[in-house]
């Protein structure tokens, strides 16, 4: 048996059951300053904290970001943001 919180389980606040997530993809030529004021500007608006950053060595970032699911969540129809 190994030691470590398995996927799943209630304890877990990656388990997705509770947090919608939101993956992005930040190329190497975006600087520190503009990769933050965006983060900022997804987080004031949108909700979003930062739940991992992954830098990899071309320079690139995977950042995940993660939200509180809410009753809400998921209500509009995909097409209802389109030209936004």
């Amino acid at each position: 048996m190994t030691a470590g919180i398995a996927r799943g389980d209630a304890d877990d606040p990656y388990s997705g059951e509770e947090y919608d997530f939101l993956p992005l993809r930040l190329p190497r030529d975006v600087s520190r300053v503009t990769a933050a004021m965006r983060l900022a500007i997804e987080a004031e608006f949108g909700g979003w904290e930062l739940s991992r950053v992954r830098l990899y060595t071309d320079g690139s970032r995977r950042v995940l970001l993660r939200r509180r699911r809410t009753k809400t969540s998921g209500l509009l129809p995909p097409d209802a943001t389109k030209g936004l």
